[in-house]
């Protein structure tokens, strides 16, 4: 999924973005109350309202479609369960799409949501196993500098305690990840209990947008 149409697209900008626990909340509320559920997770709905504004600010038509790729952790869903000292990438990538006038549409964060939750949900044993097996008869290794404009990766997990690492320093007290892909997002645990960190990779023109967005902000708690 290269795209070469610009120096700003090939040498984006970077974004920390910070939610506090209480801010995660409201959204996760949010996006189960607009669809009637009570199954979407506070990553769910978080990585759903980046989308949204991503794809918001870039003005796509209505009826194309845009896309979400994000990792699943397989370890507990193999049986047996990989052991949690496990070493190795134990990760899925999956994609959902969606029109884009769905996704911006008045309850858009829940529909969105959902069909990243139903794309989890769907990641059985079997499912798993068998892909593996297609990639071992058909190994292939994708490496790329950006992503479609139409498109919003994330990697990370705010499963990783990065401020609970010390290695002799002292605890950190900020991050910075490397990551300099155009459309990724790099998600980590806040510093704060339950707080969650995007770094949001993405054109200048884009992200200062997303910046300006009051729907969008209302959110960031820095």
């Amino acid at each position: 999924m290269l795209n070469h149409s610009n120096d700003e697209e090939l040498n984006p900008s970077t974004r920390l973005f910070h939610f506090t626990k209480e801010k995660i909340v409201k959204l996760k509320y949010k996006a189960n109350v607009e669809i009637g559920t009570n199954k979407i997770s506070s990553l769910q709905a978080l990585l759903t309202h980046v989308w949204r504004s991503m794809i918001h600010s870039k003005k796509h038509d209505p009826q194309e479609e845009v896309y979400n790729m994000f990792p699943i952790g397989v370890r507990p869903r193999l049986v047996p369960p990989l052991p949690q000292d496990y070493f190795g990438n134990a990760v899925i990538d999956c994609t959902v799409s969606m029109k884009a006038g769905e996704l911006l549409e008045e309850g858009g964060l829940g529909k969105g949501a959902l069909e990243i939750n139903k794309m989890i949900s769907l990641q059985s044993n079997e499912k798993l196993k068998n892909n593996y097996e297609r990639w071992l008869r058909n190994p292939s290794i994708r490496i790329s500098s950006t992503i479609n404009s139409n498109t919003l990766a994330s990697n990370s997990s705010p499963w990783f305690d990065i401020y609970g690492n010390d290695f002799g320093w002292g605890k950190p007290v900020a991050f910075h990840s490397v990551n300099k892909i155009n459309g990724m997002v790099s998600v980590f645990a806040g510093k704060e209990e339950g707080s969650i960190d995007l770094q949001v990779c993405l054109p200048y023109k884009t992200l200062e947008t997303i910046s300006n967005d009051p729907n969008f902000m209302e959110v960031v708690s820095n």
